[in-house]
């Protein structure tokens, strides 16, 4: 497997992961912010912008690294 192929595996990897991680950074953001901590709020939701972000270019990665391989093979080596 080429250094391409094995970027296009990985970078839908990145991207789920980053998602996961959004999905809990949201949760405690609303957690605190009901506990009355704003400002912590605030900067966990920067954090949030910031995956965003960093999900936008990996998906401009992937389409320019010619998408994914075949799920099978995503599945089976994204490390």
């Amino acid at each position: 497997m080429t250094e391409l192929e094995k970027l296009r595996v990985m970078l839908p990897h990145w991207i789920e992961h980053n998602r996961s991680h959004e999905k809990e950074f949201k949760k405690w953001a609303e957690i605190v912010r009901n506990a009355g901590e704003q400002e912590i709020a605030t900067f966990i939701e920067k954090a949030i912008e910031g995956l965003t972000e960093a999900d936008q270019a990996l998906s401009q990665a992937l389409e320019k690294a010619s998408g994914p391989l075949c799920e099978e093979d995503a599945a089976h080596n994204h490390h």
